[in-house]
């Protein structure tokens, strides 16, 4: 450490520029000209040696060159010792901040940072004016949340409202939306089974999943309701026979899905802490999606269309559009009728 005494600075007319622009130049270098090899061109650096600059002694001999050209020791205007301090000094937004970085291996960045925070909390004690912030791979794990939380909802809206367009029945559409909580199943249990925690990742396979588990179930439901335009009323037979064609695009779609992310699941190279949670996830849901497809959906559509069959038909049952006119003409027609049934007045002889 170099600690300057500025009255031994204005006895020999120096100030605390030319000192630091001295020792930055022996230690960091300073470019003193340039040196041309034929169209290349090269700094020329000049600095004490390496070995000059471990020596204590060698800094505190260090010439600094006066106004009027007086050569001024370095340890005659200032002291220089050795002492543990920091080798380096950042500053954010105007104020000192000290890194400490580490990387974390075999568990989540969110789940180390909250056990930090504890700890922290429980056994450091700071000085005023001291405060902990957490950053890097935390901090966008954070913002990337944030953002998740509002694609995923969003996703899952359109998805709901495609539907809705595609086959125009309320019914229909939720009963193909199911596909989204039994697909999202085995993306969870994909990951618990190679020990994987949620990530970013994660979250964007999951997205990539809701798309396809809820293909499968258009392509279902959609060609049953081919089979009942084509005047296939048998509900069994429909079932049946929708099932047993779509069986093949329904298992390609899972398959080669699932096979495209294969290599991504299994990677160990670089990138791989990124490849591996999305593809465990759209291959683990895919699983169970395709299960929901061939055997949970032909079910809920089986009930779906009993249902409809037992509910009255407009013959039988009038609806509320138009009971409405009759009731109102019923309550118009009340005082003439109560009018004209009262008993007219008696006549005077």
């Amino acid at each position: 450490m170099v600690q300057l005494d500025r009255n031994r600075l204005a006895q020999f007319g120096l100030n605390v520029a030319d000192v630091n622009r001295t020792v930055q130049t022996a230690f960091a270098g300073e470019t003193a000209g340039q040196v041309f090899e034929q169209e290349r061109r090269f700094d020329l650096v000049l600095r004490l040696r390496s070995d000059l600059r471990k020596d204590i002694n060698s800094v505190r001999r260090l010439f600094i060159a006066g106004p009027n050209g007086r050569q001024v020791p370095l340890e005659q205007v200032a002291s220089v010792e050795l002492r543990e301090g920091p080798n380096q000094i950042q500053r954010d937004d105007a104020k000192r901040r000290i890194s400490v970085a580490f990387n974390v291996r075999g568990r989540d960045v969110e789940t180390v940072v909250k056990e930090l925070q504890g700890k922290m909390d429980k056994q450091v004690k700071f000085a005023p004016g001291y405060y902990t912030t957490y950053g890097g791979q935390f901090e966008n794990l954070r913002q990337a949340t944030d953002r998740l939380s509002i694609a995923v909802p969003v996703a899952l809206v359109l998805i709901f409202v495609l539907l809705f367009f595609t086959f125009g029945s309320l019914r229909q559409s939720v009963m193909i939306f199911t596909a989204i909580p039994l697909s999202a199943i085995g993306g969870i249990a994909a990951l618990w089974l190679r020990g994987m925690p949620f990530s970013i990742s994660a979250g964007v396979g999951f997205i990539a999943l809701f798309g396809v588990a809820v293909l499968n179930g258009i392509v279902l439901i959609g060609y049953f309701n081919q089979l009942k335009a084509d005047g296939i009323t048998d509900l069994s037979e429909r079932i049946l026979r929708g099932t047993e064609v779509r069986l093949r695009p329904v298992l390609m779609t899972a398959t080669v899905a699932s096979l495209g992310f294969l290599p991504m699941a299994l990677a160990t190279s670089a990138g791989a802490e990124v490849q591996r949670p999305l593809a465990t996830v759209v291959i683990g849901g895919l699983v169970s999606a395709t299960l929901l497809t061939l055997l949970v959906l032909p079910v809920l559509y089986a009930l779906s269309e009993r249902k409809k069959t037992a509910e009255p038909t407009p013959e039988t049952s009038p609806t509320p559009a138009k009971a409405l006119p009759v009731a109102t003409l019923l309550l118009l027609l009340l005082p003439l009728l109560g009018h004209a049934q009262s008993p007219s007045p008696p006549r005077r002889p």
